[in-house]
């Protein structure tokens, strides 16, 4: 890459270092994450590049892209040379990553093992920071035929009812389901209180012929699944 003074835009780099440019020459892929938020903001400030500005936004944030779709307008105007229309700029690209992500898990609406149903609840979850506790219906052929937030907590805990679990099951006529809910700490490690709200749930279903599947605690783009570690 060409190497300027402090003083330098991106307009002073070669036109193969310049992020748009890179992205029609050489392809998408080749971008950092840092050039891709610089293509969103456009410009940056009296002392850095766009690229500049967003590599240290992206430091701020651990290189986290989840992270950052955490921030919200407010704390990225913090930054100087981000008005409230690029600061919206990045919130609407990492929601159409989210969305997009989303409508990938749904195009397979069979779900056949943990890593399936983690992309699917992983789509909507992402970038919480709070817990929630969601439950997907499934039918006899494991196809899915709803997603429901079942409870809304805080950042280190949330609640689930059993009887609306296994009513909302009912009234949608499931015969298996799974259950998930989110550590915004990242760490997946199943709680005592996750264990035996579990085993409440498994043994609630046996009595109505509703299989539990599985149970996935997602963290940062990292999962548990109870199945997989033959909780259930």
């Amino acid at each position: 890459m060409t190497k300027f003074s402090g003083n330098s835009t991106i307009k002073d780099w070669a036109t193969e270092d310049r992020p748009r440019e890179k992205m029609l020459i050489k392809g998408r892929e080749t971008l950092s994450d840092a050039e891709l938020v610089a293509i969103l903001l456009g410009s940056g400030n009296k002392k850095e590049t766009a690229v500049d500005l967003s590599r240290r936004i992206l430091s701020d944030v651990d290189n986290n892209l989840i992270k950052l779709s955490q921030l919200s307008i407010g704390n990225m105007m913090q930054y100087d040379g981000i008005g409230e229309a690029k600061a919206v700029t990045i919130a609407a690209a990492l929601e159409l990553g989210r969305r997009r992500r989303f409508a990938e898990a749904a195009q397979k609406t069979k779900i056949n093992n943990s890593s399936e149903a983690f992309e699917y609840f992983y789509s909507r979850m992402s970038d919480l920071s709070h817990e929630q506790f969601w439950v997907m219906l499934l039918n006899s052929s494991n196809e899915v035929l709803k997603l429901e937030r079942i409870g809304v907590g805080g950042i280190n805990g949330t609640t689930a009812d059993p009887k609306v679990i296994f009513s909302t099951a009912i009234e949608n006529h499931a015969t298996a389901l799974m259950l998930c809910h989110n550590h915004p700490s990242g760490n997946v490690s199943p709680s005592e209180t996750d264990r035996k709200l579990t085993d409440h749930i498994v043994s609630g279903g046996r009595i109505l012929e509703i299989t539990v599947l599985d149970h996935i605690i997602i963290g940062e783009n990292n999962y548990y699944s109870f199945a997989d570690n033959e909780e259930l």
